[in-house]
């Protein structure tokens, strides 16, 4: 299953406008289920802005899962596990479809997600609203990409406002 599991501000952004995502460490206290979540991913997907991000923060998150960044450009100094690949989701949804038990994690950034949603390759999408308003930034959904219809899986309330709300492709 390739999935989708991400938070947004309660106006669609995921990112500030210059990428910082400051304004979601005042609920990194929340148990909103993320340890379960991981358990189930055998590979995450991330684009190069994403990837460079997560590498600024010290050591790479997911050392136990294969990491596939979508890129043209070299990544110097990537841990172990952490492979480039081209652009062409079709062919690289197909691979990860073919790849293994466990599920495939979209982890970001914006255009990569939109590009699996435009394929039409996510079956699942976990999105956290998160209580604030940023007002301006990096927005989750892009405009131009096609209809998708969903279907409701469940809905959650956390502590401090965050909520859940899940759907699986139609």
């Amino acid at each position: 299953m390739i999935r989708l599991y991400i938070a947004q501000s309660l106006d669609g952004y995921i990112a500030r406008p210059d990428g910082g995502i400051d304004w979601l460490r005042p609920f990194d206290d929340v148990d909103y289920g993320y340890n379960a979540f991981i358990r189930d991913i055998g590979t995450v997907v991330i684009g190069r802005k994403s990837y460079d991000v997560a590498r600024s923060f010290g050591d790479w998150p997911y050392k136990t899962m294969r990491s596939l960044v979508i890129t043209s450009s070299p990544l110097a100094d990537a841990p172990p596990n952490v492979t480039r690949v081209g652009a062409d989701i079709a062919r690289l949804t197909t691979a990860l479809r073919a790849a293994g038990a466990k599920d495939t994690w979209i982890m970001g950034g914006a255009m990569t997600i939109n590009a699996f949603l435009a394929a039409g390759a996510v079956d699942r999408i976990d999105l956290f609203t998160i209580p604030v308003l940023l007002g301006d930034g990096v927005r989750l959904f892009v405009e131009g990409r096609p209809e998708t219809p969903l279907k409701f899986l469940s809905s959650q309330v956390y502590d401090k406002g965050l909520a859940r709300l899940s759907y699986a492709r139609a």
